[in-house]
């Protein structure tokens, strides 16, 4: 699943940094999981996602997965950092989200 997630962003937003953990081991037992579907935390820069807001960005993200959730992807953690030196390189925004 990582790979596909992988493959998915890669070929979507050409991300200079791309980083996918599957976290379900720390969701076992989790209603959510009882049907093998994962959780993730996806890490990722982009020039494209930079003169975006969180909401926009996250949709392009949600867009590009959505239809490996809820049934492959239980919980999608999205972490986006800024692309270009002017801005700060600290996580713009950290959000789950749990189907």
């Amino acid at each position: 699943m990582i790979e596909l997630i992988k493959e998915r962003l890669q070929a979507a937003f050409s991300p200079t940094e791309l980083e996918i953990m599957d976290d379900s081991h720390k969701h076992i037992g989790h209603a959510g999981s009882k049907d093998g579907a994962g959780h993730f935390t996806v890490k990722i820069r982009a020039s494209c996602f930079d003169s975006l807001s969180r909401v926009e960005a996250h949709k392009k993200i949600y867009c590009v997965l959505a239809d490996l959730m809820p049934h492959k992807i239980h919980a999608l953690r999205i972490i986006i950092t800024a692309h270009t030196s002017t801005k700060t390189h600290r996580p713009r925004h950290v959000q789950t989200l749990t189907t």
